[in-house]
């Protein structure tokens, strides 16, 4: 086969460019450290890094969206604990003035502490978390929720009764905050089950105490046709006599009126209640009892106004401990909503530091999956940048020789 010196030039010409192109693609790598700078460098690598890239990135979203709830529940969970010890201390104070025998002056300085406790508590139920937004507005974070009225000390709630929710996985949410209306307004008074008050007008000692549900058969046997709204009527020498809103009389379970003679310290049962009393009734001397609580609502502000006008009252210790007792029964009814909020706010938190957990696993795994894809092996490409270096070096010093070579080299 004939072979010209033109084919020879371009088959030589074409070694050193494939030597260069090659060269100069190796140099890249070593110099960004990736194995691959474009797509035609590996196409089905290209888009290997487009996907893991994308998971990463919505990872790193999810973590951060995690972290920031994190942190909004841990102050709400703070916040809570606070709010916890604060009506702790409330509950103290009315206990004290119920079981001792306190001055006019005694009951004044517990008011005057019972409205620091109040203002106090206010100013928790509007706490902010780091960014400025309320704890507790619902979603309307911007709003401070609670407002005290100056004059009347009445607090009303301005926020809304919804719940912010942080996307923290894929169609994975969680609730990052808790509207304030649940937690501290919308509370049954009471025990949660039926109020029994004393009437206004009593001019005995009667003082109605703790009371509750101690028969659940016989209190769903009583409600089932409605809501209890009964009367307890006082007689001569402790008798007494249940009429419903109605004035017809409170049958048992075998149709005869409830009646019976109450002696101090004693409590009258009858539907599945039980309430504890102690003074003397004066004939005449009346208890209403009501199941409706699901409308007969109290908000925890105004149960320790309540507390506070009943020690500045200047009335009678009878008058007085019945209204702390309805009050400390409305306590504890806040008591168990914040408890309740702790409760599900901790398991928030518990959700989240587990997804932040897997969230850092699988952040180490994709890195690798990318880098095993992505990041050139620097020792592999070091070592071939050295040899395609040489090569090139070589074909450029024949090509060098045979180029200055021509016929009368070999005819001499």
């Amino acid at each position: 086969m004939r072979i010209s010196t033109s084919w020879m030039y371009q088959q030589q010409l074409t070694t050193m460019l494939d030597q260069q192109s090659a060269l100069a693609q190796t140099q890249n790598e070593v110099s960004t450290g990736n194995a691959i700078n474009v797509a035609s460098d590996n196409p089905t690598g290209a888009a290997q890094i487009v996907g893991l890239s994308h998971i990463l990135a919505q990872n790193t979203q999810y973590s951060s969206n995690t972290d920031s709830a994190n942190t909004r529940l841990s102050t709400e969970s703070n916040t809570l604990t606070s709010v916890n010890n604060l009506l702790s201390s409330v509950n103290d104070i009315a206990l004290s003035a119920i079981n001792g025998a306190m001055s006019s002056t005694d009951l004044s300085n517990m008011a005057t502490q019972l409205t620091q406790y109040r203002d106090q508590l206010v100013q928790l139920a509007n706490t902010t978390d780091a960014n400025g937004q309320a704890l507790f507005a619902g979603t309307s974070t911007t709003t401070t929720p609670f407002a005290k009225n100056s004059s009347t000390g009445a607090v009303t709630y301005v926020g809304n009764d919804q719940q912010s929710f942080t996307a923290i996985g894929s169609g994975l949410q969680v609730a990052s905050s808790d509207a304030g209306s649940s937690i501290f307004m919308n509370l049954a008074a009471g025990n949660g089950s039926f109020v029994a008050s004393a009437g206004s007008s009593n001019t005995g000692t009667l003082v109605v105490g703790a009371n509750s549900v101690t028969d659940t058969a016989a209190w769903t046997a009583a409600t089932a046709s409605g809501p209890i709204n009964d009367t307890i009527t006082f007689g001569a020498n402790g008798a007494y006599s249940v009429t419903n809103a109605s004035g017809n009389p409170v049958t048992d379970s075998s149709g005869n009126p409830i009646t019976g003679t109450y002696t101090d310290g004693g409590s009258i049962s009858f539907n599945g209640m039980s309430i504890s009393m102690s003074g003397t009734p004066a004939s005449g001397d009346t208890v209403n009892v009501k199941s409706d609580t699901a409308s007969n609502t109290q908000d925890v502000f105004t149960t320790l106004n309540n507390m506070i006008a009943a020690l500045q009252s200047g009335g009678s210790s009878t008058s007085i401990n019945n209204t702390l007792n309805r009050q400390l029964e409305s306590l504890n009814q806040a008591m168990n909503s914040v408890s309740t909020a702790q409760v599900s706010v901790g398991s928030r938190i518990d959700t989240l530091q587990q997804q932040s957990s897997s969230y850092s696993d699988l952040s180490v795994t994709y890195k690798s999956a990318l880098s095993d894809v992505q990041n050139v092996d620097m020792a592999t490409a070091i070592s071939n940048l050295s040899l395609q270096s040489t090569a090139l070096q070589a074909s450029q010093q024949v090509f060098a020789k045979i180029q200055s070579t021509n016929l009368f080299d070999y005819i001499r």
